[in-house]
């Protein structure tokens, strides 16, 4: 073969092998041949796309992306509006939605748009909801973002009383949950949208008192029987079936009788402090305390696991569920699989 023969050779190989890369993969920071996450700064989402692909969030580094065989790393350099990353969501037309702590942007494939860069936060925008909408976090501001197709827009909550001072209506989690009802978790309370009234969920609803502590929402989460549970850094977790609410950290012992019930460290046993909560496909309930590690309620006992001991803290910032096995992102870093008994790190 001729030189002019190995250089055309060349051409076609290289324009072949571009054309076949995954559309979610084409630009950021590639790791090849390890399928290693180096993030060290815990993990706060994940996502398994439709396309097959692993989506990581992490709490300071930005977003990873896991193909089968090589990682790829999108930071604030290649558009995201900041490196912390509160969700990720895949909408019905196949965009990747990323929410950070500074915005919410979106990949189609080719390009991500920052869509915190466009949007005019002055705008009054009616409330409304459809069913293929994506909600998220909008940081230091009383609302949420609405992602609707191809655009995003902010809905300022309606003003609310506050009847802790120290707390604000802040959003810190978002869930879906029965007969069309959109939940979203605030510091200060919950507020419901189900498209055409607001439900609010507040100290004052649920009877609280300084005495038996005040709500400081971390996460929220709707199972499958409609029960919702709140999950509080402070007060541990709230369970509210239709009327009635119960503190069930306190049902179940698991608050410290010489606890503050508000942010302080909390020892082993107790469940206190709980960012994030989950259901499994045989309806085992999940939690994930900041100082205890990851619990599981089968309906009747809790049980109390350790991740791995290796890592410098057993908090879990997200549990998602991966077509029914429980994915684990951890503060201390990586992402751990439930294998029934014990916990495999995945990546």
């Amino acid at each position: 073969m001729n030189k002019s023969s190995i250089v055309i050779y060349l051409i076609v190989l290289l324009i072949f092998n571009f054309s076949c890369v995954s559309k979610e993969s084409p630009d950021g920071e590639i790791r090849n041949s390890t399928n290693t996450l180096k993030f060290t700064s815990g993990v706060r989402a994940i996502l398994k796309s439709s396309r097959g692909n692993y989506w990581i969030g992490s709490h300071k580094e930005g977003v990873g992306v896991f193909d089968g065989k090589n990682f790829r790393y999108y930071t604030v350099n290649d558009g995201l509006p900041d490196n912390q990353i509160h969700s990720i969501q895949e909408s019905a037309n196949g965009n990747i939605c990323i929410g950070t702590a500074k915005g919410v942007c979106s990949f189609d494939g080719e390009k991500i748009i920052n869509y915190s860069q466009v949007l005019n936060l002055d705008t009054h925008n009616e409330w409304e909801k459809a069913d293929n909408d994506l909600w998220f976090n909008a940081g230091i501001r009383n609302g949420v973002y609405r992602y609707a197709g191809q655009s995003l827009s902010y809905l300022a909550f309606p003003p609310q009383q506050i009847v802790n001072p120290n707390n604000v209506y802040h959003v810190t989690s978002i869930a879906e949950g029965k007969n069309n009802m959109l939940w979203i978790g605030t510091y200060a309370g919950i507020i419901g949208y189900n498209g055409n009234h607001f439900s609010i969920i507040n100290d004052e609803t649920l009877g609280l008192t300084k005495e038996t502590g005040l709500l400081h929402i971390r996460s929220i989460f709707e199972d499958s029987k409609g029960r919702l549970w709140i999950g509080n850094n402070g007060i541990g977790v709230l369970l509210k079936e239709g009327d009635r609410a119960i503190n069930f950290s306190e049902k179940m012992n698991l608050i410290h009788p010489a606890s503050t019930k508000k942010g302080d460290s909390s020892p082993t046993g107790t469940l206190e402090h709980v960012f994030v909560i989950q259901e499994d496909s045989s309806g085992n309930i999940w939690y994930g305390d900041r100082d205890t590690g990851v619990w599981k309620f089968d309906g009747e006992t809790m049980t109390n696991y350790t991740v791995d001991t290796k890592l410098s803290s057993q908090m879990a910032w997200c549990i998602y569920n991966d077509d029914g096995n429980l994915l684990f992102g951890m503060a201390g870093g990586g992402v751990y699989k439930f294998n029934g008994k014990s916990f495999d790190k995945m990546f």
